[in-house]
């Protein structure tokens, strides 16, 4: 039995990830912070900051499967935004000299990144993953980050970096903050509405990590963002329509977000197409290729 490592396995992507892999016959453990994390599989602890992994964690490595990461919804202070990096890319670091010392040479290393990569930025242009990485804070994280695991090649692993759009899934993640202000008949579009809204179903995107363990051709950066795009407009009027809820009240304003939220407010007020081709050029078939089926299925 192949055993598969996964960080970030108790998040809400690496539980259902976790769940397919052991169904399928993989060997499933995890890494986590603390022994009070509730998993189904055999756990480890790892404290990167620390220096810490508990013995026995890399052993027998088939595959690991970097998802580790705070979240990025949290308000972006200085000591936050530092959070976020360390997060993700001395995490990285720390396993990658892990497995040098203990002579662990995995087939292959599968790790989350974001279409962040591309910058939060509202244009006509459609990125693939020929575009280069951006300059402000996402782009840099998300560029650090793919440039830290690709030191895994080192070790001779194939490289995989899951570009990742917002995931809609029923329970958790973005879907729940859109839901509520709508729900409570507060919903508006935000800014002018014109800003894309790259997003993908949860079961997509864990079949895509699937394949990824699965398809030895797959090498590189893939986009995992849904072939639908739709603007902030139709994305806060789609979800109201299948909460039976109408929007009445006026677009809220840009300085008004950026007040709340701060440099964070980018997220609410900017966004591109991101190009899926080269994953479905790979033969993979999204189940929820437009934004009602995937609202049909994560609502109703």
């Amino acid at each position: 039995m192949k055993k598969i490592l996964i960080s970030g396995a108790t998040g809400l992507v690496g539980k259902k990830l976790s769940r397919k892999l052991y169904e399928r016959g993989y060997k499933v453990e995890i890494l986590v912070r603390s022994k009070s994390e509730k998993t189904d599989f055999k756990s480890y602890v790892w404290d990167y900051e620390n220096r810490f992994l508990e013995e026995g964690a890399l052993d027998n490595t088939y595959i690991f499967i970097h998802l580790a990461g705070a979240s990025i919804s949290k308000r972006w202070t200085k000591n936050y935004k530092k959070e976020i990096y360390k997060s993700r890319i001395d995490s990285a670091q720390f396993i990658y000299e892990k497995m040098l010392e203990e002579n662990i040479h995995p087939e292959a290393v599968i790790s989350a990144s974001a279409i962040g990569f591309y910058g939060q930025v509202t244009s006509e242009h459609i990125f693939s993953e020929d575009d280069p990485p951006a300059k402000d804070f996402l782009g840099s994280i998300c560029r650090d980050w793919e440039a830290k695991v690709l030191e895994f090649e080192k070790l001779g692993s194939r490289i995989v970096r899951i570009r990742t759009s917002t995931v809609l899934s029923e329970k958790g993640g973005a879907l729940e903050t859109l839901k509520k202000p709508i729900e409570l008949n507060f919903g508006a579009v935000l800014g002018n509405g014109q800003q894309y809204f790259p997003w993908i179903h949860i079961d997509d995107l864990v079949n895509i990590y699937f394949k990824a363990v699965e398809d030895v051709s797959m090498n590189g950066a893939y986009n995992a963002s849904a072939p639908d795009f739709v603007t902030n407009e139709i994305l806060t009027k789609k979800i109201a329509s299948h909460l039976n809820k109408k929007i009445f009240l006026p677009n809220i304003p840009k300085f008004i977000i950026k007040t709340i939220l701060g440099e964070m407010s980018v997220l609410a007020l900017e966004g591109s197409r991101v190009s899926s081709q080269k994953i479905e050029n790979s033969g993979f078939k999204f189940n929820y290729d437009n934004l009602d089926k995937a609202l049909a299925d994560v609502i109703n």
